[in-house]
Parts: C-alpha cells; structure tokens; sequence
C-alpha cells in the first residue's frame, strides 16, 4: 500500500485529506465547510450520503466524557458549585463542540480510512474496480 494506516492517522489529525496529505478538508476562510473533494487529488470526502453523521456521534461522545463529566465531577465532590457547575454545563456543551467541529469530521474520516486504507484510491491497483464503483 501506497498510504499506510499509520499516514491516514497522521493527516487525520492534522485536519488533511487522507489519500493526498495536501489539502485541508476545510474551504479557505469557513469554519464549518466542508470540501466536497480534495483540491489536490480530487478524493471524495463524503461517501455516502449522511456519512458525516458520525462525526457527530463522536463529537457528542468526546464533549460528554472530556468536557462535561469532569464538571460534574468536580460538583459531586464539592470543588465548584452547582451553580458553578450548572454555568460551565451549560456554555461548554455550546462551546467544546464547536471548537471540537473540525477535530470531529476530520477524526471521522481518518477513522474510516484506517479501518479501509484500501478505500483509498492511493492504494487500489491500476484499473482495479474500488468499492462504490458501477462495473465492479
């Protein structure tokens, strides 16, 4: 293979597209859009259609056990208080996932091509059908 999991993992946390490394998944000047395809090698970065909806889940998954268990935590034991804790709730589930946004998609992605880097139209043979392809 041509891309190993190890790169998908790298260009995944660098927000990168995981077939070419060049490009950011991200348009120029947005926060919240994402390319289509890459610029560079023309990858498809939605697969299907919803396919980002995972990233949503992770997203979800990574504000409750990162940002609003500890707060709660810290309440239970009587470091903050409730109010405290309640005000801290309330903007971080607001806030960390929308600094998170990006993080989420691209871990989505690079997720997905690590489980099949074979996916990757890097790696398929030459005139090999991939996956998703009509004459396969």
């Amino acid at each position: 293979m041509k891309v190993s999991r190890f790169q998908v993992v790298r260009r995944g946390l660098r927000n990168r597209c995981p077939n070419c490394g060049e490009s950011t998944l991200f348009r120029e000047g947005t926060w919240f859009e994402v390319n289509r395809e890459c610029p560079n090698c023309g990858l498809r970065f939605e697969r299907d259609e919803g396919f980002f909806l995972g990233s949503m889940s992770l997203n979800y998954g990574v504000t409750i056990v990162c940002f609003l268990t500890p707060v709660m935590l810290l309440a239970y034991k009587g470091v903050i208080g409730t109010t405290t804790a309640i005000i801290l709730a309330g903007a971080g589930s607001i806030g960390f996932p929308l600094l998170f946004y990006r993080s989420s998609r691209s871990w989505w992605l690079m997720q997905y091509y690590a489980f099949f880097p074979m996916h990757l139209p890097a790696n398929k043979e030459a005139g090999a059908p991939g996956p998703g392809d009509e004459n396969a």
